[in-house]
């Protein structure tokens, strides 16, 4: 999802010395590494595959073993996509001399690489996830916050209880019982929608339990057994919750108590405590650093292990948010921004996911990324919003249902001993984050003029109509066409992540001229067919293997492993993403009655800008009368506007449907943006 931002700006550090043939000793050493890692993962699963001819139910990773391999494309194949999808973007003279440097690649270097590449895809089981995980996300130096995490929202229009500890309660239980489907593996293999086709569950297995540790080279993923508690951040203190009693989950009016007892814990943080978090926003050398002096030993090694090995992070906001006030749209952008960064020390930016709870009843949640993709977590996000509203429920006082323990133990309060020279850190962590959260615009807005129902009833794919919108968006706003990262998933194959789909094409740039140069509507409708057809024939490849950007991706590290440079490569590698997509899809329709109760279903997510004169935007198709939109881009950049454009996306999503039903009556007027209501169910 924000995986575009790292895929630019990534820096290669390996830098090994030695003559060639230790540099190819090195290549080889990585990739047996790699298939070593990738074995261990087939035997921890083979008992899956046994359960497969059992002739009992699919269970989650009934199907791993006989997903295949993600394949290696040819160079030839790889080169040509890739001079196509840049023609547009390029001048004769441009395009003639990259033509050069990738004709000289595909000749020479480039048949070398490819054989490392063809024996790491024979022994590990993806060619590319874990040097996409390592050299993407782990090595990257700058803050994770805005650059690399992303966020997931509430439902948009109703807050099932104002109760700020009764929300948590309901969701925190929810939680805990989607991991203990998930230990047993009772969660149903994911399919494509509509076939039998199973994707991979490898990301499942890191959701809870797992951190991100800073490094100075390198930062890692580190995953533990179960643990029975979760770490909460309230006013500046920390407190370890245990959702657990002698073996039995806490039922959610007991998880609601103990979460009163903290938000009613008049304890006041411990010196430098308060932002101490700011350390997981800002720069990770820094906080590399001070981890090994300050957080090594004795009790805030204790503290901090709490924090890493806890099942999430929760933070009680004392802010309220979501959809409301006098003007219900700009609310919904300071939400986003507040998940997406906070107050740069109030979430945990390393932990696997952080839910945030705030005063008036509302919640949401923050993601990092080097771990899994966002269509994982948004499965449990599913599952914990339909579980919180629709199974558990609230009593009429919008309390969680049930008894309390009173003699329940109180929550830990974390203590901590923090230095003068580490509450330094702290501060200017906290300025490099804080700078970085100012520069942030956002705008958040539910389209419902009309949604999927229309736009199939074009004959069009809705992802396609609206990536050719996003087009005549972008053209519109800068006049310009630029390269478009959509982000595909590769989950058809054993540990597949994502690949990249290159949505600026020839086709797309065609339709967007004639648009706007006034050719006819019969032409520009031949056209926009055309585009869209393209499209969705680049998202097939890249979801079948057949996609450019991690074929190159990996044919880049192995030049940097064998000490070779190669002109063409670095500067694929180092062409920016300024416009970056992604769609957020509902997998679980059947949780949601979208007939009866349309106005609980979430708002998608988001994620920060990806480039710094770019745009970021995330949207989610839901039910047939609603697109949401999430958009992002940088106050310190002259030449973007979120708002703005979220206006020309308005228009373009408008001048499309008009185009390709033009005897269809459209809407007077766009629908305001309704303010929250609260629904009993």
């Amino acid at each position: 999802m924000a995986e575009a931002h790292q895929a630019v700006a990534f820096q290669f550090t390996v830098t090994p010395e030695g003559i060639d043939v230790r540099l190819s000793h090195q290549a080889l050493t990585e990739i047996y590494l790699s298939g070593v890692r990738s074995w261990k993962k087939r035997l921890i699963r083979l008992k899956a595959l046994v359960r497969i001819f059992s002739g009992r139910k699919p269970l989650l990773y009934s199907y791993q073993g006989s997903l295949p391999n993600l394949p290696v494309p040819a160079i030839k194949d790889t080169v040509k996509r890739y001079l196509e999808s840049v023609r547009s973007l390029m001048d004769d003279t441009q395009y003639e001399r990259m033509t050069n440097l990738a004709a000289e690649f595909e000749s020479s270097l480039g048949n070398r690489l490819q054989w490392y590449l063809k024996l790491k895809a024979l022994w590990a089981a993806n060619y590319v996830s874990d040097w996409w995980e390592e050299y993407v996300y782990l090595r990257g130096r700058s803050p994770i916050m805005v650059n690399s995490n992303y966020y997931g929202m509430d439902f948009l229009y109703v807050t099932p209880t104002p109760i700020q500890a009764a929300r948590a309660g309901n969701s925190i239980h929810a939680f805990f019982l989607y991991r203990r489907k998930l230990n047993r593996e009772e969660i149903k293999p994911s399919r494509i929608p509509g076939t039998v086709i199973p994707l991979c569950a490898a990301q499942c297995e890191r959701i809870f339990s797992t951190t991100r540790t800073p490094g100075e080279e390198t930062d890692s993923v580190q995953h533990w057994q179960d643990s029975d508690y979760v770490a909460v951040y309230h006013r500046g203190r920390y407190f370890r919750l245990w959702v657990y009693q002698a073996g039995r989950l806490l039922s959610p009016r007991e998880i609601e108590f103990q979460i009163q007892r903290i938000l009613d814990d008049p304890a006041p943080p411990a010196k430098g405590e308060a932002k101490l978090g700011a350390l997981t926003a800002g720069d990770r050398i820094p906080w590399a650093k001070a981890r090994a002096e300050y957080f090594s030993s004795g009790v805030n090694k204790r503290s901090l292990d709490c924090i890493e090995k806890a099942a999430f992070f929760v933070t009680l906001d004392d802010d309220e948010q979501g959809m409301m006030g006098d003007d219900p749209a700009a609310s919904l952008d300071c939400y986003a921004k507040s998940l997406l960064h906070g107050k740069c020390y109030d979430r945990w930016f390393d932990k696997s996911f952080s839910v945030v709870y705030y005063k008036n009843g509302k919640n949401g949640i923050n993601a990092e990324h080097s771990w899994a993709d966002a269509p994982v977590l948004s499965h449990l996000w599913e599952y914990t919003l339909a579980t919180d509203c629709f199974q558990l429920g609230y009593n009429a006082e919008g309390h969680c249902k049930g008894e309390v323990d009173s003699s329940l133990p109180r929550p830990q309060k974390l203590n901590w001993e923090i230095a003068p020279e580490c509450e330094e850190q702290i501060s200017q962590s906290l300025a490099v984050a804080q700078a970085l959260a100012d520069d942030v615009d956002f705008h958040v807005f539910a389209f419902r003029d009309f949604g999927k129902g229309k736009v199939k009833k074009c004959r069009v794919s809705p992802d396609a109509f609206i990536q050719m919108a996003l087009q005549l968006a972008y053209y519109r706003d800068r006049r310009t066409f630029c390269l478009t990262y959509e982000s595909s998933m590769t989950r058809l194959f054993r540990e597949g992540r994502t690949e990249t789909v290159r949505s600026c094409s020839n086709e797309s740039c065609a339709f967007v001229q004639a648009l706007e140069g006034g050719e006819a509507a019969d032409v520009c409708r031949r056209l926009f067919r055309s585009a869209s057809e393209k499209h969705q024939l680049l998202y097939r490849m890249a979801m079948t293997g057949g996609g450019i950007d991690r074929h190159l991706f990996c044919l880049y590290v192995v030049s940097k492993y064998l000490g070779v440079e190669s002109p063409f490569l670095k500067e694929v590698l180092s062409e920016p993403w300024r416009l970056s997509t992604s769609q957020t899809a509902v997998q679980q329709m059947e949780l949601f009655d979208m007939v009866n109760h349309p106005e609980y279903v979430s708002c998608g997510g988001g994620f920060g800008p990806v480039a710094d004169d770019g745009y970021g935007v995330a949207y989610s198709v839901l039910g047939e009368d609603v697109i949401n939109f999430h958009i992002s881009c940088k106050h310190s950049c002259p030449d973007t506007d979120a708002h703005k454009f979220g206006a020309q996306i308005r228009k373009a999503l408008h001048d499309l449907l008009q185009l390709l039903s033009p005897y269809q009556k459209e809407p007077t007027r766009t629908e305001k943006t309704r303010p929250e209501v609260k629904k009993d169910l």
